[in-house]
């Protein structure tokens, strides 16, 4: 303590005087100056060394400096030919996984031909409505070598079947197949709200997904964990740790509610957090959620597999931090997400385009920000250590300060009964509500900055290029799936989609039912559909 006194004491007096500037999306009030006194007493224990539990330093040994992150960036729109054409020329600028974005339809269970589908097909994402789309999409791309992840939740068994009956169908093992499907439905209901059935159902489904790639499709991650969504909606950093850990907590427990055994499936669980503006916040809840999943997995579900307790994470810039005025500003921004997230040690990354706010991504708005990424392995030189914070006293402070705040979270989650009872009481929903709130009436106020937006703005902004939808293209692909439906053997398809109602009744693991009904040219939207069926059509409460 005499060391900070000492410090406070000094000509640096003024400094420490002066106003906190607030970050852009932080409300965790800093200290001026950091020092051993602000560790905690565990210090040693809980920092440990890279690639050691608990995991706070990074969950491999040699980091980067052994391999870098997957530079994985996100795409989709328009058919599917489209979208496989962006993909190859992202693998040819250097690109080493894919990452797919879906349409409104497809993410919300409808094919393109439906009332509901008029005017967004296509338009926010590729669309998908038959095992042809997904080939087409994937068109020469060699699935047992190329990662991919697909961001889709409510549907995401039809679309996992459909890749993987894609693969099949070019003579590739389920087993070489390797990726990631989001399939949180735990955080739709409380922040995306992109869903068809209840929680309880959703979560059943999901827990199938676990269940069948554990046996069946080794190499793939069977659900993201999902903070990114969350903190889109408006939580704080610490509200996105605690309540994207805690939703990881209710999928491991029905998993093994179920009687898989923990090492069975942990090891394929994965995570997706937000890179929002605060750098050091950033690298800190990193950190933080590293080792409290660790310690999770361990204490909680007594796993005893080391790679059950690591926490392994895909993050993206923040698309929430975006503005459509000045969005240039908006490379900047991207640049500083993506350098949290690699000093806070992430395996996969995806950097946003400046033009996402506006529209779809150009080619060279795509190539930015995927040399964003580049400059930063290739240029900086913060590859070359691992991690290269650790020690440091205000990361540590604030790793210690995130991991204690969001466990408090946990625990208040935990009394309610678990995740799914906190869902139905609107629990999480009603924070995160408070925290947008808040955030924004700051920034009206002017107590928190956005460039370009309340403070340094232009009166006149200057156009940047944005990609444009052909209208043709919705039309184009509604005849292409009535084709597909006139086509094939309809009893054969009526077959496959009665034993899926079948199994949802049953309570049978319903993947292989939904592979053979992708065999046989069921849609996206008919498997739905039956979820709809049986489960029934879930409504927000209205909690908020």
């Amino acid at each position: 303590m005499d060391s900070k006194k000492n410090w406070f004491d000094s000509t640096y007096q003024k400094a420490a005087e002066r106003p906190i500037r607030f970050s852009t999306v932080s409300d965790m009030e800093l200290e001026p100056l950091y020092t051993p006194a602000d560790l905690s007493g565990t210090y040693d224990e809980a920092l440990g060394n890279p690639g050691e539990y608990p995991y706070t330093r990074g969950i491999y040994g040699s980091m980067y400096r052994g391999r870098l992150w997957t530079m994985r960036q996100f795409a989709g729109f328009g058919l599917a030919e489209d979208t496989n054409a962006r993909f190859h020329f992202l693998l040819g600028q250097g690109q080493d996984g894919l990452s797919t974005a879906f349409d409104m339809p497809t993410l919300m269970g409808y094919d393109a031909d439906h009332e509901r589908a008029l005017g967004e097909v296509g338009r926010e994402g590729v669309s998908v409505s038959t095992v042809y789309d997904m080939a087409t999409l994937f068109d020469r791309i060699p699935l047992d070598r190329v990662s991919t992840s697909m961001t889709v939740n409510c549907s995401a068994s039809v679309l996992l079947a459909m890749y993987l009956i894609v693969a099949e169908r070019n003579g590739i093992p389920w087993e070489r197949v390797g990726g990631t499907i989001q399939n949180d439905m735990l955080k739709e209901y409380i922040a995306q709200k992109e869903w068809i059935c209840p929680p309880r159902p959703a979560l059943r489904i999901v827990t199938d997904m676990i269940e069948f790639c554990a046996r069946k499709v080794p190499r793939w991650h069977a659900v993201s964990i999902s903070g990114y969504h969350i903190r889109e909606a408006g939580s704080t950093a610490v509200q996105e740790l605690a309540f994207t850990i805690a939703d990881g907590i209710c999928y491991v427990e029905d998993a093994v509610k179920r009687g898989l055994g923990v090492d069975d499936f942990a090891p394929r669980l994965s995570f997706f957090w937000n890179l929002h503006n605060d750098f050091l916040e950033e690298v800190a809840k990193l950190r933080a959620a590293r080792r409290m999943w660790a310690r999770i997995m361990k204490d909680r579900f007594g796993a005893k597999d080391p790679k059950s307790m690591m926490l392994r994470t895909h993050a993206q810039t923040a698309g929430a931090s975006l503005t459509a005025q000045q969005p240039i500003n908006n490379v900047v921004r991207v640049g500083i997400q993506a350098l949290a997230g690699v000093l806070g040690g992430v395996q996969s990354l995806h950097t946003n385009s400046m033009d996402e706010t506006l529209a779809l991504p150009t080619e060279q708005a795509v190539m930015v920000a995927l040399r964003t990424q580049q400059i930063i392995a290739e240029e900086t030189g913060v590859t070359n250590t691992i991690d290269p914070f650790g020690g440091s006293y205000a990361v540590e402070a604030l790793t210690d300060r995130m991991e204690r705040e969001a466990m408090e979270y946990i625990r208040r989650i935990d009394e309610m009964g678990g995740m799914i009872k906190a869902i139905e009481t609107g629990y999480p929903q009603r924070e995160i509500a408070e925290a947008a709130f808040h955030f924004q009436r700051q920034l009206e106020k002017g107590i928190k900055t956005v460039v370009g937006v309340n403070k340094y703005s232009i009166p006149e902004e200057i156009p940047i290029p944005t990609l444009k939808i052909d209208a043709a293209i919705e039309e184009k692909q509604i005849q292409r799936v009535r084709k597909v439906k006139r086509e094939r053997n309809s009893v054969a398809v009526k077959e496959a989609l009665a034993r899926i109602a079948e199994a949802c009744r049953s309570g049978e693991n319903l993947m292989e039912p939904i592979c053979e009904a992708v065999r046989r040219d069921a849609t996206v939207g008919e498997v739905s559909d039956i979820f709809r069926a049986e489960f029934g059509v879930y409504r927000d409460p209205g909690w908020l």
